[in-house]
């Protein structure tokens, strides 16, 4: 009788502990896409990838310039004497280095606004996020990368929060 008690308000207990979490939603959200494809989120990736083009045929161009003098220098090595030689490697070589700092801060620059954009956009990505999980009583929502299965379209909030930042924040600022 003693283990018939048991099992049975063990039984109970269980099935008060499925019912309770039988009630909460979870859904997911796929924030590389959210990144990807709403409005401002191309915007940035747009100008940056310009950004990053314009600077590489900078780069490009400066680098066929220095190659182009090392050339020059070296078919002048025997024309030139010693001092004068070691006096124009000297002043490539501070070229090659301006040219490598030049380089570094203009990526690094980059770098930094993408940051700086991704961090701007997901700032305005959470208040829609959670006003969306207060308007249809969601308890968790996931980024889809962290899911392993789910069993229906119905859970991804995808679209319907990128139409949301669309509508609130057609662009970014990055400068």
């Amino acid at each position: 009788m003693k283990y018939i008690v048991k099992f049975v308000v063990v039984t109970f207990l269980f099935l008060i502990c499925t019912f309770a979490l039988a009630d909460q939603k979870i859904a997911y959200l796929d924030m590389k896409f959210v990144l990807n494809n709403s409005k401002a989120g191309k915007g940035a990736q747009d100008f940056l990838q310009k950004s990053l083009k314009e600077n590489q045929k900078k780069f490009i161009n400066k680098e066929k310039e220095l190659q182009k003098e090392e050339k020059d220098l070296l078919a002048k090595r025997s024309v030139l004497t010693k001092e004068e030689y070691q006096k124009k490697t000297n002043e490539l070589r501070a070229k090659v280095m301006k040219y490598q700092s030049e380089r570094r801060k203009v990526l690094d620059k980059i770098t930094e606004q993408r940051s700086t954009a991704r961090k701007s956009l997901l700032e305005k990505l959470d208040p829609i996020v959670r006003e969306y999980i207060k308007e249809n009583n969601i308890s968790l929502v996931v980024d889809k990368k962290t899911i392993v299965a789910a069993s229906g379209i119905e859970f991804d909030i995808t679209n319907t929060i990128v139409e949301t930042l669309n509508k609130e924040f057609p662009s970014l600022n990055i400068n």
